[in-house]
């Protein structure tokens, strides 16, 4: 079975980088292999634990600013399983107008969003992949619940890091920027080796559904091109706005997080 041309059937044969993040982050949405993919993940990166909490933390803090900016339209693309609080529940307790698309490659991430969310006319789920970003503009299941002739909040948050070079991510966040009117926001965060040699936690990855691909800092940043990065700039995500002072060995972390509005 198919649905827009992605494989609605679930692969547990091989570990997906969203069930992964469930099990970092306690969850209980994934399988043997993904648990073992999380262990050898932990192993290769202390601080791949901390890393994902820290990202999460992040996520939120993002949403209630975007949020609390004026944007009532969040699209998310990559969104993982929903881990409560998600994304429409920060939003929706800074403004409960806020309407919320879901996006993400993996039928169990749209299967468990749909049976949470089923009963909101304010959220929408849709499997699609990014790799095709202008399917996911024109997807009816977005267009439903986004009006890409109002403000929207793009959050491509760790997610572009499963894209080789080769599927020219940076096209495919151009593509979403040009879709989105002048007081929209960006919202990403990205997986770096700056701070360590984290190539065991890459090949980890090498036996998943999709590769880590870890950029540096002046690679993430080219992602905002085209965006005014808001204060504090890129940054390490438990920096970024705190609302809590970061938990120890913070700067170990090897995500970048950063926000910016789109001006024109």
């Amino acid at each position: 079975m198919t649905q827009d041309g992605l494989s609605a059937e679930i692969d547990t044969s091989r570990p997906h980088p969203a069930r992964i993040y469930d099990y970092l982050l306690g969850g209980k949405d994934n399988y043997e292999v993904d648990r073992r993919a999380g262990e050898e993940l932990a192993a290769a990166a202390p601080e791949a634990r901390s890393g994902v909490r820290a990202n999460r933390a992040f996520l939120r803090r993002a949403v209630r600013y975007v949020v609390g900016s004026g944007v009532r339209q969040i699209l998310d693309v990559g969104t993982g399983l929903p881990t409560s609080p998600n994304v429409h529940e920060a939003a929706q307790e800074v403004a409960p107008d806020v309407r919320v698309a879901y996006v993400d490659n993996d039928p169990i991430v749209s299967a468990h969003a749909n049976a949470l969310l089923s009963r909101s006319g304010s959220t929408s789920v849709v499997l699609a992949d990014l790799r095709d970003p202008q399917r996911i503009v024109d997807h009816p299941g977005i267009r439903r619940v986004i009006d890409f002739e109002q403000p929207v909040a793009l959050l491509l948050v760790a997610v572009l890091h499963f894209l080789t070079d080769a599927e020219k991510p940076q096209q495919i966040v151009a593509t979403l920027r040009e879709a989105l009117p002048a007081g929209s926001f960006l919202v990403l965060s990205h997986a770096t080796g700056d701070f360590a040699d984290r190539s065991g936690a890459q090949a980890v990855y090498n036996n998943a559904t999709a590769t880590l691909n870890l950029r540096t800092r002046t690679e993430v940043e080219r992602f905002f091109d085209g965006f005014d990065l808001v204060e504090p700039g890129l940054a390490q995500v438990p920096f970024w706005r705190p609302d809590t002072p970061p938990p120890a060995r913070s700067g170990e972390i090897g995500f970048y997080g950063g926000v910016a509005r789109k001006s024109r």
